[in-house]
This record gives C-alpha cells, structure tokens and sequence, in this order.
C-alpha cells in the first residue's frame, strides 16, 4: 500500500513543478489557428504597370493591410501621419495631457516594475497539480470589480449611462 502511494505521489509532485508561465494558453483543438491567419486586402489592376514599386522580396506589399493603420483611420485618425510626429491639430490634446510632466522612460520603467512583479508572485503559483490560469492570480489585487465600482460611482452620486441599471 506504501510503495502504491509513493508511486502516486512521485508524478503528481513533479506535474505540479512545471512552469508554463504566467498565461497558460493551451489549445485541444487540432484545427488551423485563424490567429494566424491574416487577411489581405482585394487585388486590383493598376492603373499603369510602370509606376508599380520595384518587387522587394521579405517586405510589404500592397495588398498587406496595416493593423496599426488601419486602427488610427477607425478611430478618425489620418494613417499618414502616422510615422511623423504630433499633427499641428493635436498640439492642445497633448499639451492638456502633459500639464502635469511628463516621465521620461516611464515605458520601459513601467515594464522592468511588471517584470519584478511578475517574478515575485510566480515563486507561490508554479507549483500547481492541475493547470490554471496564473495570470488572473497574479493580477487578482488589481483588478477592478465593474459592479463594485459602478455601485460606487453612483453612490457618489456620479451619472452611469453607459453601465448597466442596477440589480433591485
């Protein structure tokens, strides 16, 4: 009965040392991954085959459509001023928004702050005997309850229209 247990014991203990990370994304499916999939725009004839772009294999194409692009124009944006700097028309939006200074590097200081966070809870959520969603774990103490905060904000007496009526 002893050796059964140990036996039982020993690979539930080493299943539970493995590491997958803090997002845990695993698929059963044997299918395509349509993540991977990307669209491409229409072909079209042009108008002069003399004025088309020399080929440059390994880079864009026409037909390749930009994420990046295609998310400024949907949120009423110009794709090409993208790559330039801040639009003339948007000099009082970002004065507004730097009023009160601006932290240089706070990107990269922000991820180097992530990282340490993120490698002090993952000693207390490695070891698991069967597989979890560690990131919510790790995130639990900042995220916030939408209920919670709508509840909140009303009691405060701010208006909610865009959140749901409360549950009587």
């Amino acid at each position: 009965m002893r050796r059964t247990l140990i036996l039982v014991l020993i690979p539930l203990t080493l299943a539970a040392c493995a590491s997958t990370g803090l997002r845990d994304l695993r698929t059963n499916s044997s299918g395509p991954d349509e993540f991977r999939v990307a669209p491409v725009k229409a072909l079209e004839a042009p108008n002069n085959y003399a004025s088309l772009p020399a080929p440059t294999p390994g880079q864009a194409n026409l037909t390749d459509r930009s994420a990046l692009n295609e998310g400024i124009a949907a949120f009423g944006g110009r794709p090409e001023a993208a790559g330039g700097g801040i639009p003339a028309s948007d000099g009082a939006l970002v004065q507004h928004a730097s009023r009160l200074g601006v932290t240089p590097g706070v990107r990269q200081q922000l991820a180097k702050t992530d990282a340490d966070f993120r490698r002090r809870k993952a000693r207390l959520t490695q070891y698991r005997i069967f597989p979890t969603d560690n990131y919510a774990k790790v995130y639990r103490r900042q995220t916030l309850n939408a209920e919670v905060e709508a509840a909140r904000w009303r009691r405060a007496g701010a208006r909610t229209p865009s959140s749901p009526p409360p549950i009587r």
